[in-house]
């Protein structure tokens, strides 16, 4: 995928800023992906038949694998290929809907939005973790309202309906696939609600009643209110290089963000109302009650906005060094 000037900045105050993460025994306080061939992890989606294992997968210009590594320990106990699909473009996206079936987004667009249809693949989660090919089903996705790049994919926990959101810098959209995708014929996606962020990635809470996006900066939860979402507030999301991706851990209460790169470390924090701290925009009394800093479409928060800061002055400083020099 493109690399945009942003995260790649952040990259450069991760190592100072971000804490580190501490093994817990079922990975929900974080873990670092071990495996040297997950060199670009942009999607995560927490196992629903393997405590403490959490799919992943590369992203454009790797083969059709996903991989199940283990929250304890942080290494890879499972490689699945994928057969029975073309040759993989631009996978971002992972989760798993009802009945133990994983589902992969092959729907980025490196091209800004110019292909004319994408892929989702499903295939049953494995009862037994070890390597091996399975077969998975392919489907062609178009959008009614043309061609989109687009990093984040959600399914349904309780309908097994997929949903997938576009990535732009201003805010993108929900977009609705069919009740039921077909293997055989396109599958349109129709936009439903608008998204207030440049989103990577998303997931839904485990009861299907929240729904949360994260992008570089920050992230937004939302009510899911039957596709029609509702903004309820922000997340509190990690300092990360280029944070690609989040999930719900599987009992709900904690959220677990991902981020590309080697050793790539995944970061844990509490979802909103596992402490009883989400609130609804009733009970928050409206945005501006809140004060100006928090109603900033999720993408800033002065931490961010101040470390951003530091780093335009240091590359300013090094501009200048490197002209001086020349």
């Amino acid at each position: 995928m493109r690399r945009p000037f942003a995260p790649l900045a952040v990259a450069l105050l991760v190592g100072v800023f971000a804490a580190p993460a501490a093994l817990a025994a079922d990975g929900d306080d974080g873990f670092t992906i071990k495996d040297p061939r997950i060199k670009e992890s942009s999607g995560l989606a927490a196992s629903h038949l393997h405590p403490g294992i959490y799919w992943t997968h590369n992203d454009s210009g790797y083969g059709p694998q996903i991989y199940a590594v283990d929250g304890r320990t942080g290494e890879t106990v499972a490689t699945i290929t994928l057969s029975g699909i073309g040759k993989p473009r631009d996978v971002e996206a992972i989760s798993i809907g009802p009945g133990n079936q994983i589902y992969v987004g092959d729907i980025g667009d490196n091209l800004g939005g110019t292909w004319p249809y994408v892929w989702i693949y499903r295939l049953p989660e494995p009862k037994e973790l070890k390597d091996r090919t399975i077969r998975a089903t392919q489907y062609v996705v178009k959008y009614a309202d043309g061609a989109r790049d687009a990093e984040s994919m959600v399914v349904h926990p309780k309908t097994g309906r997929v949903y997938i959101i576009d990535k732009k810098e201003d805010g993108g959209h929900l977009y609705e696939g069919p009740a039921e995708l077909s293997p055989s014929g396109t599958n349109v996606f129709k936009p439903i609600a608008p998204v207030d962020l440049w989103t990577t990635d998303a997931a839904l809470s485990p009861d299907g009643t929240h729904l949360a996006v994260r992008g570089y900066f920050g992230g937004i939860h939302y009510d899911w209110n039957g596709g029609r979402i509702k903004r309820a507030g922000r997340l509190d999301v990690p300092l990360q290089g280029q944070g690609e991706s989040v999930t719900y851990s599987v009992d709900g209460t904690k959220l677990l963000y991902g981020s590309e790169g080697a050793d790539s470390p995944v970061r844990v924090r509490d979802a909103p109302g596992a402490d009883g701290s989400a609130k609804s925009p009733s009970q928050q009394g409206g945005p501006s009650s809140a004060g100006a800093g928090s109603d900033d479409g999720g993408r800033f928060g002065a931490g961010t906005v101040a470390a951003v800061a530091v780093v335009a002055a240091a590359m300013w400083g090094v501009g200048r060094l490197l002209r001086r020099r020349s």
